[in-house]
Parts: structure tokens; sequence; C-alpha cells
């Protein structure tokens, strides 16, 4: 058992928290009222568009998210520091439990509650970037693009000038992370045509792999090639 928490960071595991990820985040748009679960620079910027024009009640609706989004990250560290010595289960996989849970309750929720589900959306988003950090021994986000946009490009600038395999290794993983959260985001806009408010359950299935993933005895795939800086 405890090996288990070094599955956390394969490639495998990563692949199916980003498909979350990025079906999250078009769930919430396209099914609860135009607010990004994973965003929040862009709710906090229309936050600030209609507490300008004087729209409280639209401002209100961004803030909300936002304060959940925090309010993940630090239950995330809560129950990284309570279980984290805990034999039966990696703490990681008890967040992933957690996550499900929610999300299979948003599914329940009507439209007339979007603002309940928002917050339980971005509660759990927060704690899944919180709670997953790496992907083979390298930093990056399963929830949102731009910081593995930054990583990617650097690496491709580096391995232009010091050749170096471990470089365009992450590179290209950096990319292939950005595709497949964008393969997720396309798939939610695509459900939710047709499942609707219960078109998250979908994400709960992809979490439930991780979940069986992180059962698996730790293997060198969490390992990676380094880059040394130019």
């Amino acid at each position: 058992m405890k090996r288990h928490g070094q599955m956390s960071e394969a490639m495998s595991t990563g692949i199916f928290l980003t498909l979350s990820g990025g079906f999250q985040d078009a769930y919430t748009y396209y099914t609860r009222g135009k607010v990004f679960a994973n965003a929040q620079t862009g709710n906090i910027i229309l936050l600030g568009h209609n507490a300008m024009n004087g729209d409280f009640t639209d401002a209100f609706r961004y803030l909300v998210p936002v304060l959940a989004f925090a309010g993940g990250i630090y239950i995330s560290e809560v129950i990284r520091g309570i279980y984290r010595e805990y034999g039966k289960l990696h703490w990681r996989q008890i967040v992933v439990v957690l996550e499900i849970l929610l999300l299979f309750v948003v599914g329940f929720l009507p439209q007339s509650m979007n603002m309940a589900a928002n917050i339980l959306v971005s509660f759990v988003c927060a704690m899944q970037v919180e709670a997953f950090r790496k992907m083979k021994g390298s930093a990056y986000a399963s929830t949102m693009c731009i910081g593995n946009l930054r990583s990617a490009t650097e690496m491709l600038y580096r391995y232009r000038h010091t050749k170096e395999k471990g470089c365009l290794e992450k590179c290209l993983r950096y990319y292939g992370v950005i595709l497949v959260f964008g393969i997720g985001a396309a798939l939610g806009s695509f459900m939710t045509s047709l499942f609707e408010e219960r078109t998250i359950w979908i994400s709960c299935g992809f979490l439930f792999v991780c979940f069986c993933i992180m059962l698996i005895p730790a293997s060198n795939e969490s390992g990676g090639r380094a880059c040394g800086s130019i």
C-alpha cells in the first residue's frame, strides 16, 4: 500500500483526471449558467465587470465559485494532513472518492439550483488540482491549461537549445495534457445536449477509473527523464 501513492503521478491517472477536468468545465459552462468551474480568472473578470455595472446579483453568482474553489483547496490539505499516514487507502484516493460523491449529487440538482451545482463542481476541481500536482515527476494541472501551456513551450525552447530528450518528452507530455483537456471539454459540451444535468456522472466515471488505477502497485511509469536548465 505504501507504493500506491506513486500511481497518482502516472500518465494513465493524469489522462483520466484531465479528461474529467475538461469535462467539468464544459458542464458548468453549457449546463449551469455559463460559469467556469476551473477557470477562476474568468470568473473574477466577470465578477469585476458585473460589480462595476452595479449588477451585484450576477457579481455574486461569479464570486461564489471562487470562494468554493478556495474552500476545496483548503479541504484537500485537511484530508492530506489527516490521512497521509493512513494504511488502507492513499489520501489522494480519499479525495477522488469525495469528488465522485459530490459530482454524483450535482447530477440530481435542477436548473433552479445552478448556484449550488457550481459551488460543488468548483469545490471538486479545487480538491483535484491541489491533490494531483505532478505527472511523472513534473508539475502539471489537470483542471486548467495556462500553466501546462507555459511549461510545454518552455520545454520546447529548452529542447531546441540543448537537444535533451528529456525536454522533448516533457514538452510533448504537456501538449498532450492540453489536448486531452480539450477532448474532455468537447465531450462535455456534446454530452450536455443529450443528458443535461446528469451529464456530470460521466465525469464520475473518469474519476472512478483514476481510483482503480491508484490501486495498482506503482511501477517505473511514474519516473521520467530529467531536463536540465540551460
